[in-house]
């Protein structure tokens, strides 16, 4: 259930984080936190009046969440990243701006992967972005099949070396 074993590196991070428009970013969305170490920069990053809400399948993450980021702008969901729309519509946000993510899509099943990217496509604002990365390239075709612009980064001081993708509805 985990895309990597080891934390993100803070070159990783870094370099996902720095495609976001901070100042007028005020939904964000995180698919599979985990334990956290780019939610914590989220949160460092984001706005006051911003909100964070991160899905998170693995209960034991979420409570492990819930207990080390007592942070008001956070909402931690127990659910799947395909259910963000009902995750969204329960908390009456329209839309997101950002839905930053590091789930595995390459091991995934290709519907679950294709519905995921539906619903993200879905819930982002006409000038928000979905921003991803992997250890392995073979999410680019579905990416393209949803996605009206991809963009693709690569970074090689990560265990494993990270593919990130910048993609506009």
């Amino acid at each position: 259930m985990l895309g990597s074993i080891i934390p993100s590196s803070p070159f990783l991070v870094r370099r996902l984080l720095d495609q976001v428009d901070w100042a007028r970013a005020r939904v964000i969305v995180e698919y599979g936190p985990g334990v956290g170490t780019i939610t914590r920069e989220i949160l460092r990053r984001m706005h006051p009046d911003a909100l964070l809400v991160v899905v998170e399948t693995n209960q034991d993450f979420v409570a492990f969440l819930h207990d080390s980021l007592p942070d008001p702008r956070l909402q931690v969901v127990h659910g799947s990243a395909a259910d963000i729309c009902d995750t969204l519509v329960e908390r009456e946000l329209e839309s997101a701006d950002y839905v930053i993510a590091g789930i595995p899509f390459s091991t995934m099943p290709t519907p679950i992967c294709e519905a995921v990217l539906r619903s993200t496509h879905q819930v982002l604002s006409p000038s928000g972005a979905l921003l991803i990365y992997q250890f392995s390239p073979k999410v680019l075709p579905h990416l393209q099949n949803v996605f009206s612009e991809v963009r693709h980064g690569f970074e090689p001081l990560n265990v494993l070396p990270a593919q990130l993708y910048y993609c506009v509805p």
